[in-house]
């Protein structure tokens, strides 16, 4: 009865400990009280950044529960490794170049800028060589030490400036060593190992031994500093959600200023930010997915107001400031433009005649429209780009005054005039291409032969926003590859280049 009895209680025991590890593994990842994922993240970091970076990561462990891993090299080493290992979260480069190759490779997606640096020649406090220009680095007696241009990215850049000004071949044919990063060139001046180095301008102030000598073949030398997605990521958002920290003004930005870089304006510090899309209503059934992709992965919310765009441009004037505006067609844009930054034109559509299935009343041209009885629809010109569009384009064939008295009902947007060829209401309307794709098989589509008849959809960022870099993220997103074929789908041509890279 006793072993019963034990039996009894170990295989309840058994049962409970499997039950407590399949409910933990049943538990969604921890996440800390600010909605960080708690998971560690892995960073490939630029060499020479190593102060700010540290620095920064510091802060964000602090804050946010979350460990940051580093891994410190030259740019163009770490991008070795990348290809290779196909590993990590974030790449953090000295200039930029170095992430345009790892996006061609399929490495990287979205990129977020950080600081500027420029190149300068370091020489021990006191400049006991007297070194005042480049040529005096060629002096014999003179020991230089380079980084290496395949390793490191002030290496690349020192080639490139020095190629342009004729002294690479005889300088680096000189050089004592080529150095993997740019710390181990500044310790090399330290150290006295040798008597100069090209250098970061921000890599000099961390070294009080050193000394910089601006020569002016790097006056107008810079290089961008920024930090990748990479596509092999655990966690699009949560690597996210460190780069925004990283680049924000009021959080990762002033360690690097601090450490002497001349750092972006970036955006502000919230973990999960809000902004506001105003948009044509033609636009909504090419956007809406490639909206909610960006918030899951970007972590943020967008406030879409859809609308006709003179209705929305009314309201900008009125003075409410989206952080970003979608027009139906440039002439919408332009009323406001000065509201925002210079825009992007997206994409386009044609306007065409929507009336019944089988085109019972035999409508062929715009001119037919002022057929006896017949029942037309069209956009309201005071609210919406169509109906401008559409009242100008009736102007300028001269049939305005003749189709007046058939129209019988004036919408702020197109979809409202499709609903109402649909339910029998009219007998024709005047829409977009855009507007059709859901009713090809029901409704009937003549086409307007006019160069007038198109609509050109632009996107601009609200001067006003103060989340102008994540507005540029939305914006590259939207001219991805996939948003193009979104647009596509639903009856729009392309005009924008495709931006290959972003998700």
């Amino acid at each position: 009865m006793k072993t019963a009895s034990r039996f009894l209680l170990i295989t309840l025991l058994l049962a409970g400990t499997a039950a407590l590890l399949l409910a933990r593994l049943a538990r969604p990842p921890r996440t800390s009280t600010q909605g960080a994922p708690l998971a560690p993240l892995l960073l490939y970091c630029a060499a020479g950044l190593k102060a700010p970076v540290s620095a920064a990561v510091a802060d964000y462990e602090r804050r946010f529960g979350v460990r940051v891993e580093i891994q410190y090299g030259g740019s163009g080493t770490l991008l070795s490794n990348l290809r290779v290992a196909r590993r990590g979260d974030l790449f953090l480069a000295a200039d930029t170049d170095f992430l345009t190759l790892a996006r061609t490779n399929g490495l990287l997606r979205e990129v977020l800028p950080v600081a500027s640096i420029q190149p300068v020649v370091a020489v021990a406090r006191g400049n006991p060589k007297s070194v005042r220009t480049l040529a005096d680095l060629q002096r014999s007696g003179v020991a230089v030490a380079l980084a290496n241009p395949d390793a490191a990215a002030i290496g690349r850049l020192t080639r490139s400036a020095l190629l342009k000004a004729g002294v690479w071949t005889n300088l680096s044919a000189q050089a004592r060593v080529f150095k993997p990063t740019v710390n181990d060139v500044a310790n090399d001046v330290k150290l006295g190992a040798v008597d100069a180095g090209i250098v970061w301008d921000a890599t000099l102030r961390q070294y009080p031994e050193l000394e910089g000598v601006p020569v002016p073949e790097f006056a107008h030398e810079h290089s961008q500093i920024a930090v990748g997605i990479l596509d092999s990521a655990t966690s699009a958002r949560a690597a996210l959600h460190f780069a925004r920290f990283l680049a924000a003004s009021d959080a990762g930005l002033p360690h690097f200023q601090q450490a002497g870089y001349q750092v972006v304006e970036g955006d502000p510090w919230v973990p999960s930010p809000s902004v506001v899309l105003y948009s044509g209503g033609v636009n909504r059934m090419a956007i809406e997915d490639t909206l909610r992709r960006f918030e899951e992965r970007e972590g943020v919310q967008i406030t879409r107001v859809y609308n006709g765009c003179g209705i929305l441009t009314s309201q900008i004037r009125a003075g409410q400031r989206p952080d970003a505006y979608f027009a139906c067609d440039v002439s919408f844009m332009t009323t406001v433009q000065e509201y925002f930054q210079p825009s992007t034109e997206l994409a386009e559509t044609r306007m065409v005649i929507l009336t019944k299935q089988g085109n019972p009343r035999q409508i062929r041209t715009l001119a037919d429209l002022a057929a006896p009885s017949l029942r037309v629809g069209v956009a309201n010109a005071e609210q919406s780009a169509l109906g401008a569009l559409t009242a100008r384009l009736l102007r300028e064939l001269g049939l305005d005054q003749a189709i007046q008295p058939n129209i019988v009902v004036q919408t702020p947007t197109a979809d409202l005039l499709v609903n109402q060829v649909r339910a029998g209401g009219l007998d024709a309307a005047v829409v977009y291409q855009a507007n059709t794709s859901q009713v090809l098989n029901s409704l009937h589509v003549i086409p307007i032969e006019s160069p007038a008849a198109l609509a050109i959809q632009p996107f601009a960022i609200a001067r006003s926003s103060r989340h102008t870099f994540l507005m540029s993220r939305l914006l590259e997103a939207l001219a991805s590859t996939e948003s193009r074929l979104r647009f596509e789908q639903t009856g729009f041509a392309w005009r924008a280049p495709t931006n290959h890279f972003a998700p």
